[in-house]
Order: structure tokens, then sequence, then C-alpha cells
């Protein structure tokens, strides 16, 4: 679907924190950390600090000018003027620090002011000053001298603070969502597990704020959804723990707590890992070093970041803690679904066999009248091909989805998409079979136009306004008149009703009926034969991005910015069901082709498939780095094609909810509006802001050969059409206030100039680099395509409006 407006103000997603790998949220205070060292193995955490002329030697400018002032001994007394913070004594007075208080006080004072390698030296200093070797920052053997209790429990006070745990996952978190986008997905595994133990030790320090809410609760409610996704069920388990001794009898809790998370990471992301903790230890990157070699056992394995490896980012089988899945997306995945075709009443069979039986009887008659071969397959067989019967553990039950009694109409619309079906082009693979593609801009639409739908005839189109009103032409050229009497023909009906821009359109199946959804927070039904508004569906909360029908046309989805996606019927002002889970909004929903399933894609950069008949989600598909923008399913049932804003299209499987490849072709950062599958599932076409219209194979792979430019096929040029244009030309009609015009492009002329060359030619910097699996790619000048879709007889249709300088 086009760009939607921004969010609606004041409506808050997710709980905010301040950028920045020195961030702090509204519950982070400002603990001072002792310093650890870079390790040699960085397989493992030692805890050994770095002695004089290490790494950290050499301080100069303001640390070692604050070393000279405060690192010795008692000639001048410093009084704190504040906690923490150093003053002159008052004249005459007498000073009651020990050395050790001395020490405490200018060692809070530098880690105040950030000198870090400063502080370092003089806990090193200060220890040799006692007569005795540093113990490392997180030592936890008691020691039976004075000495080596001053400087333990100098340490404990710095390492201890809860709130220093608090700013350790601050800032980690916030530095993984400012890395580049190569690395997040391995460094965003990291975070579960540190924020599990750093909500298990708040727990064992029952610190409260002014309010009197324990941290440890104001830390679960702040950060627990970044990880609701992935972890929901686990974080539900914990959720309710609020004591010390709730940690030992909360299973969930002990089997973190007794077991180490494992986590697989290339070598180069831990290195950064590494740098970033060692370098961050004024916010609490020691504490993370501690939790990681307390609780994470980390495989550094030799594979290098790849950012479109989905499992990067989901939680590998011999990943987390062994032999633990609650929680993970996998729990989902593992539900038992049925992919099969919906079974058709029994007597709405028989009817539709009887009538193909008439067809073909006349075809027959024709064909010798005419002395013309008849067709190999009849429409009787095509039909008993189509409708093959299927594993009955794969075919839903016909009683979970109520339905109405079938209609005459239903049996010649079943009729109709037969005879398309036997006469359909074979697309696939190979380029001598690659689709047509028919182009329809419009024009003078003003930057008005928000979304575009064609009917299932392929006889109308239909765009929503940013001005509130629905348009509606005809594709065959013919002017459409009402049924009311005293009605005119017109190229055009306008359909007038909705309080706000109109952002999603669908037609019903039999093309009688036209769905569209605005920023009004409502649907509307309206009828084609009237060109009036039938029935207003008010539910949602926030304005609604997407509708559509399902396959049966009898019931119909919305999504929304309220998070939800919701099941209407046609027959009923009142949704059927919520589906709630996603945690940002729902911008695209579909149907599966059976109708008990409805697909959608968020903001929150998953997709999901939900139970019409429970509500609940059967599928979760995490991969995405960008927002969902388009979902589209193939025709049997068990593929998901997904696109992103980040121009990245990924296939499912969606039998067992898994990645199948990554395709990429369209320019970085631009969306993907709208996806269709061919009729056989084995091409699919997408359409972008990037001013495309790009053919992928389905079932190839989706390496990158060298050299190979996404994103430049053709420009269209002008030239008039002849009415003899073959399956191989692609069909550019541009529709201006009703009237139609017509050009076309040569299928060869996709490839006839270089690719960089079209690139320059009409002013677009050199695309990404495509993917193996893009078999074309048709670029339009200044028109972004909002609306891709195969036609029963496999012809791509495709339409935008035109962006051009006015």
């Amino acid at each position: 679907m086009p760009p939607k407006p921004p969010s609606t103000p004041g409506f808050s997603q997710t709980p905010s924190s301040a950028a920045g790998s020195g961030g702090s949220s509204s519950i982070s205070a400002h603990p001072h950390a002792p310093v650890v060292s870079r390790p040699v193995n960085p397989q493992s955490y030692p805890s050994t600090p770095t002695t004089p002329g290490g790494p950290h030697a050499g301080a100069s400018g303001p640390s070692n000018a604050a070393a000279g002032a405060g690192s010795v001994s008692g000639s001048g007394a410093v009084t704190p003027g504040t906690p923490g913070n150093p003053g002159v004594a008052p004249a005459g007075s007498q000073s009651t620090y020990t050395q050790a208080d001395l020490n405490r006080i200018v060692l809070e004072y530098l880690g105040k002011k950030g000198y870090s390698k400063t502080e370092q030296m003089l806990r090193m200093e200060s220890s040799n000053a006692m007569g005795r070797t540093p113990s490392p920052p997180f030592a936890t053997n008691d020691s039976s001298t004075s000495n080596g209790t001053t400087t333990n429990n100098l340490l404990k006070s710095t390492t201890d603070d809860p709130q220093l745990y608090i700013r350790a996952y601050v800032s980690l978190r916030d530095w993984i969502e400012t890395s580049l986008d190569l690395f997040k997905p391995e460094l965003r595994k990291l975070l579960f597990p540190i924020f599990v133990h750093t909500f298990f030790y708040l727990i064992q320090k029952p610190d409260r704020d002014s309010l009197g809410t324990s941290l440890a609760r104001k830390f679960f409610d702040a950060y627990s959804g970044d990880h609701s996704i992935l972890h929901g069920h686990d974080l539900q388990l914990v959720s309710g723990l609020t004591l010390p001794e709730h940690l030992q009898e909360n299973e969930t809790a002990k089997l973190y707590r007794e077991n180490k998370y494992r986590l697989n990471i290339s070598r180069t992301t831990f290195d950064l890992l590494l740098h970033f903790l060692d370098e961050n230890e004024r916010n609490g990157g020691p504490v993370t070093i501690r939790l990681i070699n307390q609780y994470i056992e980390t495989n550094i394995t030799t594979s290098r970041p790849d950012r479109n490896d989905a499992r990067n980012e989901t939680i590998g089988d011999d990943e987390g803690i062994p032999g633990h899945i609650t929680g993970r997306e996998t729990k989902f995945n593992q539900q038992a679904v049925r992919l099969g075709r919906f079974p058709m009443d029994e007597r709405m069979v028989k009817e539709v066999e009887l009538r193909l039986k008439e067809e073909d009887s006349k075809s027959r008659q024709e064909h010798d009248g005419l002395g013309v071969v008849p067709e190999p397959r009849t429409l009787l067989q095509e039909f008993q091909e189509l409708h093959k019967p299927e594993p009955e553990s794969d075919t839903p039950v016909r009683d979970i989805l109520p339905l109405p009694p079938f209609k005459g109409a239903d049996v010649e619309t079943e009729v109709a998409s037969i005879k398309d079906a036997r006469s359909r082009l074979k697309i696939g693979p190979i380029q001598a079979s690659s689709p047509s593609v028919c182009m329809y801009t419009f024009h003078n639409t003003y930057d008005g136009l928000n979304c575009l739908e064609f009917s299932e005839d392929s006889t109308l189109v239909a765009g929503g306004f940013a001005d509130s009103y629905v348009k509606v032409w005809s594709l065959k050229g013919e002017k459409l008149q009402s049924v009311v009497k005293g009605s005119t023909p017109s190229p055009s009906q306008r359909l007038v009703g909705h309080a706000g821009p109109v952002y999603g359109a669908s037609f019903s199946p039999d093309n009688r009926y036209l769905l569209t959804c605005s920023e009004d927070k409502s649907a509307r039904l309206w009828s084609m034969d009237t060109y009036t508004a039938l029935v207003s569906y008010k539910g949602h909360n926030h304005p609604v991005w997407d509708v559509t029908f399902s396959p049966n046309g009898h019931y119909f989805a919305t999504a929304s910015h309220d998070q939800t996606a919701r099941l209407w019927s046609c027959d009923h002002i009142y949704p059927l069901r919520i589906f709630a889970g996603h945690v940002s909004d729902v911008d695209c929903v579909t149907f599966h082709p059976n109708s008990t399933y409805v697909l959608t894609g968020s903001s929150d950069k998953s997709c999901r498939m939900w139970d019409v008949a429970k509500g609940t989600p059967v599928r979760v598909m995490l991969s995405h780095h960008a927002p969902v923008s388009s979902i589209c399913v193939s025709p049997d049932g068990r593929t998901l094609a997904s696109g992103a804003d980040d121009g990245s299209i990924i296939l499912w499987d969606l039998g067992t909810g898994k990645q199948i490849k990554t395709m990429r072709g369209h320019d970085r950062n631009t969306s993907v509006y709208s996806l269709s599958f061919s009729r056989e599932g084995t091409v699919l076409v997408s359409a972008g802001a990037d001013c495309s219209v790009r053919v992928w194979n389905v079932k190839g792979g989706s390496t990158v050969p060298d050299g190979v430019i996404g994103g430049i096929g053709a420009a269209m040029t002008g030239t008039t059409a002849s009415s003899g244009a073959t399956d191989s030309d692609k069909v550019l009609t541009a529709i201006s206030n009703g009237v139609a015009t017509t050009s076309t492009a040569s299928a060869a002329d996709a490839s006839a100039p270089s690719q960089k060359q079209a690139a320059s030619m009409i002013g677009r910097p050199v695309p990404v680099v495509a993917t193996a699996d893009q078999m074309a790619a048709f670029m339009t000048k200044k028109t972004p395509v909002y609306k891709v879709k195969f036609t029963r007889r496999n012809l791509c249709l495709a339409g935008g409006a035109f962006m051009g300088t006015s």
C-alpha cells in the first residue's frame, strides 16, 4: 500500500529512551563503575584489571591534572560539598576523613567527570599503597585483612548499585539500536538474557522510587515490550515476581538462573561488543560483562554477519536454554494448520458440474459446425482437476466457517473462473514465458491518490483519494451507469461518504460490491449497481489502513493504527474477531485462499497468521528489518510473500513458519507497495515506490551474481500501441479524467540498454544489486506503482499516480 501519514499525535506504542551509548531513561541514576580490561581471549571475560603501563596508561590532559590533584596523601583535606562532589574544607576545620574515605570521594569525582582511565590508575595506586595486590573489580572472595576489606567494600559500593544495572541495560540497548544493520540481528539476541538477569537482580534489591514503586517493576514495565514477540510467554511467567523468595519458587526463574543461555555470534560482532563494553565503563560495561560471564555461553562462529539471514534475528535450535523452547516464535509455528482448499458445498458442486456439461456440449456443437478441433480438455475436466481431493488432515472442516447458502450468482462466478483457468497463459521462470504487464497511469491526481484496486473480472478499477472520496473507472473504456432510474452514464463514478482520506479498497469476488477504509476509523460497503453506500462498519479506535474481502465474499478484514486487525461479516456492523498481538500499526491484511486464516503485516517488522475460528495467532514470522508494507499468499496457500519499507521481499513457508529466501532489487529505503502471485504460484510481481514493477522467480535461488544490478529495466516509451500487441508486450495505459491512452514497450527493451545507462537516463542513482531470482524490472519514469494484480488469465495489471512536477 502507498505510504500512510504520520502516526496520530499522542498515540504512543513503545517506551522511549535516550539515544546514544550514554543515554539513560527516567529510572536511571548516575553510577560509577570500575574498569574491566579487554580480555586477550574473546571467548571469555577475565576479571583482572590492567596493570600500570597497559592500555590505560598514559592518560593526558585533564585526566592527569585530576590525578595529580587528588591521588596523594593527606596534606590537604577534601570535603564533599554535595555527595560525590569534592570541595575545599573551611578554614580552621579539622578533617575527620580516613585515607579510604578520601580515595572513595576522589574516585566518585573522577567517575562523575568521566576520567575513567585516571580512576583506574588511582584504584591501583591506592591498592598498592595499602601493601597488597589489587583485587579484581568483581572479586567475590572475602578478605580477612582490614586493608582487603576496605578495598572490597569500595568496589562493592560501586558495582552493587541497582541503578548501575539499569543504566548498563539501557546503554547496551541504545548502542545496539544505533549500530549498523549488519550487526543488529546478532546483537539483539543478547538483550533478552541481559534483561532477564537484570530484572532478577533488581528483585533482590528492594529499592523503591519516590512513589513507592519498586525499581524491578518499573524496569520490567519499561523494557519488557522489547522482547514480547520472541519471548512473550517467558515474560508472562516471570512478570508476577516481586520478592526475592519468588526467585527460589518460580520454575522459569530457576531455569534461567541455573543454566547458561547459549548464543551463537560471529567473531566480528563479538569483537565490536567487547570493544563497546570496554569503552563504556562509566555506563555499566563491567556489569554487563559480569552477567555475560555468569549466565551466557557464547559460541564464536567463523561465519560473517549477514543482515539478510533470518536465522540471525531468531533463536536457533542450538541457542537459548538447553531443552527449553517455550516462548520462542517456534512455539507458535509448531501449531497444526490446515492449508488445503476449503471444501465446496456438495450441492454447489453438482450445480457447477451440470452447468459445465452444458457449456462443453455447446462448445462441441460449435466446433463440429466449424470443423475446428475441440479443446484438449473439457471444462468439466478442468474443474475436477482444480478440485481434486486433498489429504483429509490438510483440508479445513467446512463447519468451522459458517457461510450463507450459495446463490445462482456463485455458480456463474465459478463457471467463469473455470473458463478463465482453461484459457490462461502458462508463465514460469524462463524468459520466454514471463508475464505481460498492463500499466495504468493516473494523471491530474494532484498527489491525492492513496490506493488502487482492480476487480476480480478485470473490468473495474477503484481509487481512494485524500479528499475523502472514492472514484471508480471502467477498464473496458465503457461508461458506467447506475441502475437507479434517471441516472446518466459517466466515464467514472464518484463515491462520497467517508469523513477522512481513503487508504484501502477491495472488490468482492462477484464484483458487485466495493469495500473501502478511511482515516475516519470506519469501513464502508458500496454497491457497484447503484454506486451508493450500503453499510458503515465502525469499531476501530484509530485510522484504518487496509481492508480486504475474503475469497468467499462473506467476510472481510481490516487493519488499523490501533495495533489490531479485525474480522467482520458483511451482515453485521460490529467485528466478529479482534486480532491483537502486534506492538505497532497493522499496515496490511489479507486472507488465506481457504478463508480460515487471516494474515497481517505490521510496523513492528513482523507478519502473523491468525486462526479465524479461535482469533489466536498460529504463525509469527520475524526477519524484516523495516515495517512490513505488503503481503500476499500464493494460490495454493503454502507460501507467503511480504514486502517491507526497505525494499526487501521475503518468502515464507506457511507450513513451518520459516523463511524460504530474501529477494532484493527494489531501491533501498523505498517501500514495496503491492505483491501478487501468478495463478500457478511460480512467479511473483512486486510494485514499489521506486517507480518499478519487478518480476521474481519464486522457485529459484536468491544469490547475487557479480555485476548484476537490480532496479533498471527499460523506461517505457510513448509510442502508440497497435491493436495486435502480443503477449510479450508491456501495455501502458494512462487515465486522465476518464480518457485512456495506450503505449507499449517490447519485452526485449528491458535488457536493451545497459542498466547503468538506464539509471542515468531517468535521473535515478544506480540501484541496489539484485538477487538472481529477479527475472525482469520494468520502470516508469515518474509513476510510483501502487498496485499489481494477476488476472485469472495471468495478465498482470499495474497502476499508479503520475508524480511529475507541475
